[in-house]
């Protein structure tokens, strides 16, 4: 599992700039505190970092190593304070003074990733049907909700059982799927303010319902759970492996193994856990998720996303907030109600650090802040089976997530589903019934077959989600026959990546939750994906011939002001007609550079890369590209897109392919520019799959962020004042660099414009230079 023992001095350098802690001071030769013990108040050690309660509020306090130095903090308005990126060791004490006497704490133990506690700690800590509260391996408390199969109590066990970890409204004891029918049957209803919220129905509704036992567990620092929220920082990472302990220590869990279930917070926090490898973790099963938080999403190709990422950072930061002046409004009624637990728990919540604050500060991708929080890097260390899904124009997430496929180390147990579409439409039908026939095969050791109330339920579940039409949940191909061997091996048989293609076009009509036809491929990127060049040039044009490509440059003005910030009108994306304001390339800001109408079909699978030689007018460029096909019938789809913010040129070669250029986004290999001298770059186009048709044309425009994605938008440096050269031709080879499968015939005629789920369509128009 990750660890980066050697990248250790620069990230405790870094992290004295960055973590927002109270302001310390080393002072070598300092010795224990003074004063006696004083035992009401409450510490914790935790992995490389202690917390600790019950101080005096606003109090200067000390921490006393055991190498004898010592540093200074103030406790916050509720007495807490929490010490973070110390040396895993024993000995540590907390000094401070009460009415002039001056006192201290127990020593406290500072744990590494490594200190895993006894099988006797797990197996001690019982669970009850309903809300629980389970003690990590720091003692800090999480709240944790046992639901079960409707009708079922805890002697009906054991069940197979799943939990879902998250820091939404996920612990929140209420019945979600009776708050949803409550809401159907009455629009004016709020429902249930103790329910779960909507984005847990996997595990609080769909998994249940399936016959799954689920333990909703909430991250720490949010709703009841204690500590201070630390994005996915150790602490939170090994909460996972611990919980996967607990719960599988029960003796209602059927073979005391569990499964990983959950759609985006609780998707992707599947990755860092099953990288943790906890012996009691059979199989995970995320949707929606992110391969790295800084170009995944929170600042891609170096550009910080404040649109849809600083959105939910905000929103996170007040799920963080103590109860009940602030948090989950959950959280707010249990304390209300006296719930000891909840009220105890909220006492470290004012040491949240403010991710906002750490993130705008930060241009770049500082190894104190993201170095171990990779999902990943994570990733690289699971050793169960897997089953990832989620869609190539996520909206919330974009598709970066697929680059961690590869990272997963154990490609014979992974299996891969995606879809042209939105983040949200990973609970389709057409994937349901595979995801399920995972979860029963690999968690509960049994033949598929969903239930009845499942295939009659899914109707209305599709129709909260959006209004778009959705085929049934089709019955498991398993149902019906009694081989568990043999139903595993046909499933074990089944393609490792396989594609729903063109989500949107099928039967049912535009922008349905169905596709036209299944794509399978045995690796991500598909092994028979070739890169394949078409080079810029003369007019516009995309050449598949450098020879042809003529010779010079194009100029734009960069200026994200001449379109709209997003590519959404009003109303949102799972209207069951989005409005998509896609704005054609202004005129004189950007370029477009586009290809003879194809003699063939063409299928395009993986990742991109645009080669540009470029250069500024000033020290820096802002670079948003986007792949799109022009149709037969002039009008043009949306394909992908892809950002770079020049300045982060440099490569990481460990990472870097012919079609997915990785760059290191340190601050050390920042590069500026020297205004009009051109430098080579590569814009990564985040990954997709598309079909282009015969007499289609493959496009490709640059100019400045934003106005191509629905919720993303960008605190860019592009303010129309500076100018942007492409160079191409033989002594600038700019190039679009595509992963292309040949052979493939689309089983279907072009969908119509607009038909696309997450791929709006306008009227080709070309830009100022003539592509």
């Amino acid at each position: 599992m990750p660890t980066h023992r050697h990248a250790r001095p620069l990230a405790v350098v870094a992290a004295a700039a960055l973590t927002l802690a109270s302001c310390t001071s080393e002072e070598a030769g300092s010795s224990a505190p003074d004063g006696e013990v004083d035992a009401s108040v409450q510490t914790y050690g935790g992995i490389e970092r202690i917390g600790a309660t019950d101080l005096p509020p606003t109090t200067e306090v000390s921490l006393h190593r055991p190498d004898g130095e010592q540093s200074e903090a103030t406790t916050d308005e509720l007495g807490s304070v929490v010490f973070r990126d110390l040396e895993p060791g024993d000995g540590y004490r907390v000094g401070f003074s009460v009415d002039g006497e001056e006192r201290q704490s127990e020593p406290i133990t500072v744990l590494d990733e490594a200190d895993t506690p006894d099988q006797s700690f797990f197996d001690e800590q019982q669970m009850e049907q309903g809300l629980n509260y389970i003690t990590m391996r720091d003692g800090v408390e999480l709240a944790a909700t046992v639901r079960l199969p409707e009708g079922k109590t805890l002697a009906d066990g054991p069940f197979p059982t799943l939990i879902e970890y998250s820091g939404y409204e996920t612990a929140a004891p209420g019945d979600a799927l009776a708050s949803i029918a409550a809401q159907l049957s009455d629009p004016e209803s709020e429902g249930d303010p103790l329910a779960p919220s909507t984005s847990t129905a996997v595990g609080s509704i769909v998994a249940p319902l399936l016959g799954f036992a689920v333990v909703s567990v909430q991250i720490r620092g949010s709703g009841c759970s204690g500590g201070d929220f630390d994005m996915f920082g150790l602490p939170s990472i090994y909460d996972g492996y611990d919980a996967v302990e607990i719960v599988g220590a029960q003796p209602w869990v059927k073979g005391s193994k569990v499964g990983m279930v959950g759609i985006s917070y609780s998707g992707y926090s599947q990755l860092y856990v099953g990288g943790t490898q906890p012996p009691s973790l059979a199989a995970l099963a995320p949707m929606s998720v992110l391969s790295d938080l800084y170009v995944g999403i929170g600042s891609p190709g170096g550009i910080r996303n404040t649109g849809f990422a600083e959105g939910w950072l905000e929103g996170r930061q007040s799920d963080a907030e103590p109860a009940p002046e602030g948090g989950q409004e959950w959280a707010k009624i249990l304390v209300a109600d006296g719930d000891e637990h909840c009220i105890e728990n909220q006492k470290q919540r004012l040491q949240t650090l403010n991710v906002l604050d750490i993130v705008e500060g930060n241009e770049f991708k500082a190894p104190a802040l993201y170095e171990r929080r990779i999902p990943a890097d994570w990733a690289e260390n699971i050793d169960v089976p897997v089953f990832l899904v989620g869609g190539t124009q996520d909206e919330q997430l974009g598709s970066d997530w697929l680059n961690v496929v590869e990272r997963i180390d154990n490609d014979d147990q992974t299996w891969v589903t995606l879809y042209n579409g939105f983040h949200n439409d990973a609970l389709a039908p057409e994937i349901l019934t595979r995801w399920a026939e995972f979860l029963y095969l690999f968690v509960a050791e049994d033949v598929p077959e969903i239930p009845d109330n499942v295939l009659g339920l899914a109707g209305a579940l599709y129709e909260q989600s959006g209004g778009a039409d959705a085929p049934p949940v089709e019955q498991s191909r398993f149902a019906g026959t009694t081989d568990f061997d043999k139903a595993l091996a046909t499933f074990e048989e089944d393609a490792r990546v396989r594609v729903l293609a063109e989500f949107g076009a099928g039967e049912l009509g535009p922008r349905s939750l169905e596709s036209s036809e299944e794509l399978a491929f045995d690796t991500w990127p598909p092994s028979e994906a070739e890169a394949t060049t078409w080079y810029l040039g003369d007019d516009g044009a995309l050449v598949p011939n450098l020879d042809d490509a003529g010779s010079g440059s194009d100029d734009y003005r960069s200026d994200p002001s001449q379109r709209p910030e997003t590519n959404l009108g009003d109303g949102g994306v799972y209207d069951a007609e989005p409005d998509f304001n896609w704005k054609p390339v202004a005129d004189g800001a950007g370029l477009g550079y586009v290809t003879e109408p194809l003699t063939e079909p063409m299928l395009a699978a993986g990742p991109a890369s645009l080669n540009l030689s470029i250069a500024s007018s000033d020290t820096d460029a802002d670079l948003q590209v986007t792949l799109s096909e022009v149709r037969p019938d002039g009008r043009e789809t949306y394909v992908s897109s892809g950002w770079l913010r020049a300045s982060h040129r440099a490569l990481d070669e460990e990472h870097t392919t012919e079609i997915r250029p990785a760059q290191t986004h340190l601050a050390d290999d920042a590069q500026p520019l020297e205004p009009g001298e051109p430098v080579d770059v590569r814009v990564p186009i985040h990954p997709f799959v598309q079909q282009f048709r015969t007499g289609s044309s493959l496009r490709v425009t640059v100019q400045a962020p934003g106005g191509d994605v629905p919720l993303w938008m960008f605190a860019t440096g592009e303010d129309g004042t500076r100018t942007i050269t492409v160079g191409y031709g033989a002594e600038a080879p700019s190039a679009l660099v595509l992963p292309v499968v040949t052979g493939t015939d689309p089983s279907g005629p072009l969908p119509a414009c607009g038909a696309l789920r997450g791929q709006p369509c306008r009227a080709y128009v070309p830009a100022s230079n003539g592509g």
